[in-house]
């Protein structure tokens, strides 16, 4: 049976789409945007530039914007993929390539587990519409920077170290705003950076995005208000957790105990 869900996110540049084919056969035909496919199950067959392709489970399929390919199932079991849909000005911006007008890469079809792994993760969460501000801004460029760098023809520029005085600021700022929506471009603005270049500067400093980053201080400075008595449900709203659920399953995560625990 045929099936297909077109999904939206928050950023109108990045579309999702989840399907199942089984008889439904993709005539030759063309995207504006990159179309990256991740094949889940069975198997695709696919012509791309007069070559035939055969795509599996854990492969990813790389279309760029105009060019002209078909597509079906290479058995009667069918097959199901997840797809994103980029606009191509948005994705060269991940790559922080100036001089860029169009991104290529080395071939149509990827086996990378790594890349594969992080894809998928990254479709499920942009679906489920529940992340932070933050993570929104942040999760893209994680997702399809080792996809770029790996892949792509054009690679991006060596990251710097943030400086010491740059990260007290961010820190001071961070723990002024733990309550509030933080967005990546304020971030980056303080630095001088743009979104992509503050990201990849600052997980060259950290090991963590900014994200994850945040995450911790938001958790570590929970740890301190539970212990000094204040209640769960006021913590998780003063360190910027929207719900209690989400709160609670961040810090057990992180300490291996419940907030509830906490004496």
């Amino acid at each position: 049976m045929d099936r297909v869900d077109y999904f939206s996110t928050s950023d109108q540049a990045l579309s999702l789409i989840e399907g199942r084919y089984q008889r439904f056969k993709f005539q030759r035909h063309y995207h504006l945007d990159y179309h990256f496919g991740l094949i889940l199950e069975g198997q695709q067959r696919f012509v791309y530039q007069g070559s035939r392709y055969l795509a599996g489970p854990g492969d990813l399929v790389l279309m760029p914007p105009d060019e002209l390919h078909d597509g079906h199932s290479f058995s009667e079991s069918g097959y199901r993929s997840q797809v994103f849909a980029l606009e191509p000005s948005w994705l060269i911006n991940q790559l922080d390539a100036h001089s860029s007008t169009c991104l290529s890469f080395t071939h149509p079809l990827i086996r990378d587990p790594q890349v594969f792994s992080h894809l998928c993760q990254a479709h499920h969460a942009l679906r489920q519409g529940n992340l932070s501000q933050l993570a929104q801004d942040c999760l893209p460029y994680e997702t399809f920077g080792p996809l770029i760098d790996r892949y792509s023809h054009e690679k991006s520029s060596e990251p710097k170290h943030l400086g010491s005085q740059t990260l007290v600021t961010l820190r001071d700022y961070l723990m002024a705003h733990l309550s509030e929506s933080i967005h990546l471009w304020q971030l980056a603005n303080m630095c001088s950076l743009s979104p992509t270049q503050f990201q990849r500067h600052f997980k060259a400093t950290f090991g963590l995005t900014p994200y994850a980053w945040l995450t911790r201080l938001r958790l570590e400075q929970a740890m301190k208000l539970l212990k000094a008595g204040v209640l769960g449900t006021d913590v998780a709203h003063q360190v910027g957790f929207y719900d209690q659920a989400h709160f609670s399953k961040a810090f057990k995560q992180c300490f291996g105990v419940s907030p509830s625990q906490i004496r």
